[in-house]
């Protein structure tokens, strides 16, 4: 007997594809589960691993105390849970957005009732970096195990290619380790564009405590021995002409959102996804974590943060709301009993952190892009320090250094919603006034 399917239960039998099985991309998937989606539910990723944390692989995991095994966000017992169709080890290569159709690996064609995307950012190279032995990125749990593999059974003298979080974090573990660092940057101060000049020369100065080089230009070509496939680093020229003697490089001169895969015209893929405030890049297509550029509705233009709790509240966010938009379609019926769910307008409280030696920095709101920064050092040599970012008269984000958890829940509120200048100034001064 054949049975035909009405448009809505059609709809329904569909899955939701959550492209993307990382942090952001395991989120959603769960969120979508606790919001009610009791369809398929198909998570893609292009590694071979289960879902893992970003964050420690220029910290624990480079440092070697920690395993990958301690990087899972979930076992596979609590993946089993969600009843998923786990792709691991698939590429995305394309996306009808009218049709909601997805490509798979440039064959396999995948209808669905709704899609999130969560694929990441890809990090940037130099040309020619593939070809030649030392030179690593950092951007996957594979590119960190190689980096580490390489910094274990004996010195190495390190080149860092870029002072921004990810360049300095890993340059700070590769000190730790006993190896000969040097960190070159276009900012003569680690950090610039996030932190300022007057964090970023605290920075400075707790690496060159540390034993850090630190110099200003880029990468302008490598120098190797040996040639063809054996042709190995042995040093890099800079942008000025000085040569750095080099047995590893790392690339950490910033990232590309991944979204070249999308070339349907309906998507605006200027640095990153093009987002309403919902997180909607087109009707039953969302996204969330770094690829994400989303029109934020306190500050009042587009965002796209590369930062670990975003991506989280994000894609809760984005699961939210695509769950809501099915359930107004009629693709989905509300859980009997529970409220309708209306989209909600995405607007967090920007945070991210980072660790360095034994130096914890944390900031809320917006730090970059600031036109005005008010930096003040409670204890020079123990680098406490506070700054405050603020852009056309309002304070917009506050940055935290080594300073105690009940100073920095105090900071927090400061810029919750961007505060007039002075009357921000006040608020950060008496809450750091006392130890």
């Amino acid at each position: 007997m054949k049975i035909t399917l009405d448009a809505d239960e059609h709809r329904a039998a569909r899955p939701i594809a959550v492209v993307g099985a990382s942090a952001a991309g395991l989120a959603a998937a769960e969120a979508l589960r606790r919001f009610g989606w009791h369809g398929p539910l198909t998570l893609i990723g292009d590694e071979p691993h289960l879902p893992y944390d970003r964050p420690p692989l220029s910290k624990q995991l480079l440092h070697g105390t920690w395993e990958p095994a301690k990087l899972l966000l979930r076992t596979k017992d609590q993946l089993d849970a969600l009843d998923l169709d786990l792709r691991l080890d698939t590429r995305a290569t394309g996306l009808d957005v009218a049709g909601r159709t997805l490509t798979l690996d440039g064959e396999e064609r995948l209808d669905c009732a709704g899609v999130i995307i969560a694929t990441g950012v890809a990090a940037r190279t130099l040309p020619g970096a593939d070809r030649v032995a030392g030179v690593h990125t950092l951007r996957t749990l594979d590119d960190a195990l190689a980096l580490r593999d390489r910094l274990t059974g004996g010195h190495r003298r390190l080149v860092v290619a870029g002072n921004g979080v990810l360049g300095c974090e890993a340059a700070a573990v590769a000190r730790e380790l006993g190896h000969e660092v040097t960190l070159v940057g276009r900012e003569p101060v680690p950090m610039a564009a996030v932190v300022g000049a007057g964090i970023g020369e605290l920075l400075a100065e707790e690496h060159r405590a540390r034993g850090v080089r630190l110099s200003t230009g880029e990468v302008a070509a490598f120098e190797t021995t040996g040639d063809g496939t054996a042709a190995r680093v042995d040093g890099v020229r800079l942008s000025d002409g000085s040569r750095l003697p080099a047995d590893l490089v790392l690339l950490a001169i910033g990232s590309e959102p991944a979204v070249g895969w999308l070339a349907d015209p309906a998507l605006d893929t200027t640095d990153g996804l093009g987002c309403d405030a919902y997180c909607a890049a087109a009707p039953g297509i969302y996204a969330a974590g770094d690829v994400a550029r989303w029109e934020h509705p306190v500050h009042g233009r587009p965002l796209r943060f590369e930062h670990r709790m975003n991506a989280t509240e994000q894609a809760m966010a984005a699961a939210r709301n695509l769950v809501a938009e099915l359930t107004a379609e009629g693709a989905m019926a509300a859980a009997e009993g529970a409220e309708p769910q209306e989209r909600r307008p995405f607007a967090p409280v920007p945070y991210f952190w980072s660790d360095q030696y034994g130096l914890k920095l944390q900031a809320y709101g917006l730090t970059t892009g600031a036109d005005e920064v008010a930096t003040t050092v409670l204890d020079h040599d123990a680098r406490r320090a506070v700054a405050l970012y603020g852009r056309a008269g309002q304070a917009v984000g506050v940055l935290a250094c080594a300073l105690p958890p009940r100073q920095i829940r105090a900071l927090r509120a400061v810029v919750a919603a961007p505060a007039p200048w002075e009357e921000a100034r006040d608020r950060v001064r008496a809450a750091t006034a006392t130890g």
